[in-house]
């Protein structure tokens, strides 16, 4: 775990009002100048304490629930939810500017101890030079990466440490059904598949196609947003981004915030979450953690909607089937594809 203070004192001392302690994954990213905005109308300093990917970060606050480390948890997603919602890590608070939200996003509309922040879709995606170089199609679809041709270039996160890893195993899940994804999965660990803890491992240092990467593998599990990623700051610009998405292998992801229970500065937690979900804030996260707004009517800029991907139809899980069997599944494929 890291500790990185944004404008804050640093201090860690209950009693001091004026930070914020925001508690999230590694990957999560903000414009100085919207943090700075958030500080300036709310007084508050923000302060970050980074826990890992999303799934080690869920993990940590719950281990800590009852001395949480900070105000705030953001990064919780619809696959790790039942379990913040069933350990009980949130105090309810219906942010501000709530109406904005979809309904259909806020998966706990009735007692609002989650908000909305933003949606992504997991996919796998490719190396286009990898593939013209060895004149090889990419895959399509999930049925594709299990054939020989692809045998050994995908890697993937671990279900069991990675919200990113366990949500491609819930698009399986979605594809092949509670009892034909066991199969497919001993088919691509047949087709060896690689697994490694979270997806900054798996995107910067495995995957061939990220910029500077020195990995291997043209195939990784990331996000239909990424290939904007890579063609930010070319200049001149590309006229299409060096990697490419997998459409057919895409599952729905939104994450959200929460006040932590117990949060030493609880106001201060409100005024953030309140921010999170600001049309400011909103229209600062694509090119900053490349996930898409929740807020209607937030602007996303024209480099993302460019070199993204639109995924029309992606795979989803109901809520309920997550939580009452994740546990279930995240045993299953750790028996079947890392022991």
């Amino acid at each position: 775990m890291t500790l990185a203070a944004c404008g804050g004192s640093g201090s860690d001392e209950a009693a001091d009002t004026k930070t914020v302690k925001l508690v999230t994954h590694d990957s999560f990213v903000a414009s100085k100048s919207v943090l700075k905005e958030f500080e300036k109308q709310s007084g508050y300093k923000v302060q970050l304490v980074k826990g890992g990917d999303a799934g080690k970060a869920v993990n940590q606050a719950v281990l800590t629930k009852d001395n949480p480390q900070g105000d705030v948890f953001f990064g919780i997603d619809n696959t790790l939810l039942s379990r913040g919602l069933d350990e009980g890590l949130f105090t309810p608070y219906e942010a501000k500017g709530l109406a904005e939200v979809p309904e259909k996003l806020q998966l706990d509309k009735a007692q609002h101890r989650v908000t909305p922040v933003d949606y992504g879709d997991i996919c796998v995606n490719y190396d286009k030079a990898y593939f013209a170089k060895h004149r090889i199609a990419p895959p399509k679809t999930f049925a594709d990466l299990v054939k020989p041709v692809y045998k050994g270039l995908l890697v993937t996160e671990n279900s069991a440490t990675s919200s990113p890893g366990l949500a491609f195993q819930l698009g399986t899940i979605a594809e092949y059904g509670k009892g034909g994804w066991q199969g497919y999965w001993k088919k691509l660990k047949a087709n060896d598949v690689e697994v490694v803890d979270g997806w900054e491992q798996a995107y910067y240092e495995r995957f061939s196609g990220a910029a500077g990467s020195k990995g291997d593998k043209p195939l990784v599990v990331s996000y239909a947003s990424s290939p904007p990623a890579e063609v930010m700051g070319k200049k001149p610009a590309p006229k299409e981004a060096p990697t490419g998405v997998a459409t057919g292998t895409c599952f729905r992801q939104t994450e959200f915030a929460g006040l932590l229970k117990g949060a030493a500065n609880e106001k201060g937690g409100k005024a953030l979450l309140d921010f999170l979900i600001s049309k400011k804030f909103q229209e600062d996260l694509p090119l900053q953690m490349f996930v898409n707004p929740v807020v209607e009517g937030a602007k996303v800029p024209e480099l993302f909607t460019k070199y993204g991907q639109k995924i029309d139809d992606p795979k989803t899980v109901a809520s309920e089937d997550i939580s009452k069997n994740r546990e279930q599944w995240i045993k299953q494929w750790s028996s079947l594809v890392v022991k």
